[in-house]
């Protein structure tokens, strides 16, 4: 393992090795947590949206892990292609209820549970559902209508919906625009900007016990093309780059061992030969 190799204790760049306190607080994790620490107090919708990989749904991970457990109950659901009967079957057992009957009768024991956790527990309710792109039209609506507490004055509980881009087209439509209306925070990622980028991997080698010194200028620049600010590439790219240059028995990685990962990673399809020039050929 490369590991041993640069002197890292962990391989920096799996997810699973980064806990919560240590996230590398970007311009876009500080504005979705800051969104989000709102949200959970006036509650109502929140939608988040962001290329695969930008880190979103960590930074919601790290929101929902922060949260205490005396004052806010937390749901998350992530199975989103689901139908109506089945997202209500799953909201009921989050929520600790029995996951049976018709759809009426759990839709009217959700409400019941939703304002006694707000009114007699004073613990609301965080419901965050992920890849909500996914979600179908009667779902969306019937979200609307689980937030109508008290002839529409009363919000007892925050809705997280977190997605890729194409959730902003949906819900762009004339058919949401009920649902639209009560959106309070709404927030796009960017990804990570050109200085974010070098500081990123550099956080990341700190926490694993590793120095920056094994990274040359050229090899940030170069990661930092490929990868796009997207923070998964950078991570794919930085374990690649890090296996090649202990396999080739180098101390730094170069600006051509990234290029050598990212052939890995990238693929550049062949170029088609012009049909012209292919029958001057024949």
């Amino acid at each position: 393992m490369f590991t041993d190799y640069y002197g890292l204790s962990f391989n920096p760049f799996d997810k699973q090795n980064t806990k919560e306190r240590d996230a590398f607080r970007s311009r876009d994790h500080k504005e979705m947590l800051s969104r989000l620490e709102y949200l959970k107090t006036v509650r109502g919708i929140g939608i988040f949206t962001a290329r695969p990989g930008m880190g979103k749904t960590y930074a919601l991970r790290c929101f929902m892990k922060g949260l205490n457990p005396n004052q806010y109950q937390t749901a998350y659901i992530s199975l989103s292609t689901i139908s109506v009967t089945e997202f209500y079957r799953e909201f009921c057992t989050l929520l600790g209820l029995e996951a049976s009957g018709n759809k009426t009768g759990m839709f009217r024991a959700i409400q019941e549970r939703v304002y006694y956790l707000y009114r007699e527990k004073k613990q609301p309710l965080v419901l965050a559902i992920d890849e909500a792109q996914y979600l179908n039209y009667n779902i969306l609506r019937d979200l609307k209508m689980l937030l109508n507490h008290s002839y529409d004055s009363l919000n007892c509980f925050s809705l997280v919906l977190v997605g890729e881009p194409y959730l902003n087209h949906i819900l762009d439509k004339q058919v949401h625009e009920a649902l639209r209306q009560r959106i309070t925070v709404h927030y796009n990622y960017e990804g990570l900007s050109d200085q974010e980028v070098p500081d990123y991997i550099c956080h990341k080698l700190e926490l694993a016990g590793g120095s920056r010194s094994i990274l040359e200028g050229g090899a940030l620049s170069a990661v930092h093309g490929y990868s796009e600010g997207n923070a998964r590439k950078i991570d794919n790219l930085m374990t690649d780059a890090l296996t090649i240059g202990a396999q080739q028995e180098q101390h730094c990685i170069s600006a051509e061992i990234v290029m050598a990962a990212a052939n890995i990673l990238f693929p550049v399809p062949l170029l088609t030969l012009d049909t012209k020039l292919l029958m001057w050929y024949i």
